[in-house]
């Protein structure tokens, strides 16, 4: 839907800053997907603990690149692709739901500033709820809806379809809503960052 891949204006990004911030989380506005790779790692401390979440938007602007392999961080991934889920299922689930740092991005940002993500496995969300120290998104501005119901629509009838064709273009499977998050608020002063992009990146 060609209104889902509109970049937000510069009054809703205020707004929606601006409610986010009453929610308790922070946000920070750039230009394009390079200087939000830059300001993610301004953030992230030299040999942290770091998950990057699968997302199309950290592969295209190369944070997934750039954790997994500068060498300058503790990349949580690199452990898991080493390790075999048979034998050591658990200590994975543990390892991935609590890292330092969870970096990754989102479907739907409200001018409420209410955060939605959906997931098939869940496998990020338990760090994105409570597991991480720290969490950023990167966050097109094209993803600020509306409202609750504005962001459900955006989620089922925009991003479905478009992660069908990735999924069965890479692995052959279906995608599915099978999880679906809402932080409505943060409790924990600065623990999450978004990072509103003007650029069209991601779904």
């Amino acid at each position: 839907m060609k209104k889902y891949d509109e970049l937000a204006t510069d009054g809703v990004i205020t707004k929606t800053a601006a409610a986010l911030k009453k929610n308790g989380i922070n946000s920070i506005v750039v230009e394009n997907g390079g200087a939000a790779k830059e300001k993610v790692l301004e953030l992230i401390p030299a040999g942290a603990e770091v998950m990057d979440m699968t997302s199309v938007t950290l592969e295209t602007i190369g944070l997934t690149k750039e954790i997994r392999e500068s060498g300058r961080y503790d990349a949580v991934k690199n452990a898991l692709i080493k390790m075999d889920r048979a034998t050591s299922g658990r200590e994975m689930q543990k390892l991935g739901a609590a890292p330092d740092w969870a970096i990754g991005s989102v479907h739907a940002v409200t001018q409420e500033g209410h955060i939605f993500i959906a997931s098939n496995t869940g496998s990020q969300l338990a760090g994105y709820v409570y597991g991480a120290g720290h969490v950023v998104w990167v966050v097109s501005t094209k993803k600020i809806v509306t409202d609750d119901e504005d962001a459900k629509k955006r989620i089922y009838e925009h991003i479905v379809p478009l992660e069908e064709v990735h999924m069965q273009q890479l692995y052959g499977v279906s995608t599915f809503v099978s999880k679906l998050l809402t932080v409505n608020r943060e409790v924990v002063p600065g623990r999450i960052t978004i990072i509103f992009v003007k650029e069209n990146l991601g779904f």
